[in-house]
């Protein structure tokens, strides 16, 4: 629940930045009801707030919103839902729901979790899109609320105790790295794709190492192999 209301209080921000953006009450409301995934919202009303196109600016917030398929292939497995239930648990499938599930030991933890985020944040997401849609003058400047920051400091709260390997830390510095390199260079959403390659690339170099490693034994054994023989035939 902390986590649903602490980033569900961003609704405000959005629904300020779509009003101005020029979109109406309704089409700021339809974007959380069905969309539903903060970032490409803004994404999406950042690039017609700077005067995008529209197709391009659809275009930017799909690819960021790609990231929830590759969180959904692993919750799958974690929630074991059943499949009526599936379709409804998808639309809360985001960062949030699927950091506090990870963060679970057991499955009805999972469970647990990822409902009450995705309820709290679900509902209060949508609350203040519309309070912000409709007080957007009255409210001001909502980036001195310093609301923009309270998703991913949540995010990274839930993030930093699950680093426990070597293997999950490189990943992360890469992805980072990526992510942050190619930002300035790549429409919004592509920066993401991008960061996400740092988890087969870790994969690729430890097995190359281990492939090394493992012909470096084989040929250290093969040697003394020949050495016990030629000791033998003496």
């Amino acid at each position: 629940m902390g986590v649903g209301i602490a980033v569900g209080l961003s609704g405000f921000a959005f629904g300020v930045t779509s009003a101005g953006a020029g979109l109406t009450l309704l089409q700021s409301c339809a974007l959380s009801l069905l969309v539903f995934t903060g970032a490409s919202q803004f994404a999406l009303v950042g690039a017609l707030a700077a005067g995008g196109n529209p197709l391009t600016a659809a275009a930017g917030a799909f690819f960021l919103g790609v990231r929830n398929t590759f969180y959904g292939l692993r919750l799958s497995q974690l929630l074991a839902l059943p499949r009526y239930v599936r379709p409804f648990a998808a639309q809360w499938v985001i960062d949030e729901t699927t950091a506090v599930a990870l963060a679970q030991p057991t499955r009805r933890g999972v469970r647990i979790g990822f409902t009450v985020t995705g309820l709290t944040l679900y509902v209060l997401w949508n609350l203040t899109t519309l309070l912000g849609a409709l007080g957007a003058e009255a409210i001001g400047d909502t980036d001195a609320w310093g609301l923009d920051a309270a998703g991913p400091a949540c995010f990274l709260a839930l993030l930093a105790p699950m680093l426990r390997t070597t293997r999950e830390r490189a990943v992360s510095a890469i992805a980072v790295v990526l992510g942050l390199g190619f930002l300035p260079l790549l429409p919004a959403g592509v920066p993401v794709l991008i960061a996400a390659l740092a988890a087969p690339a870790v994969l690729w170099f430890e097995g190359r190492r281990a492939g090394r490693g493992t012909a470096g034994e084989s040929a250290g054994e093969s040697g003394r192999g020949t050495t016990d023989r030629k000791g033998t035939d003496r």
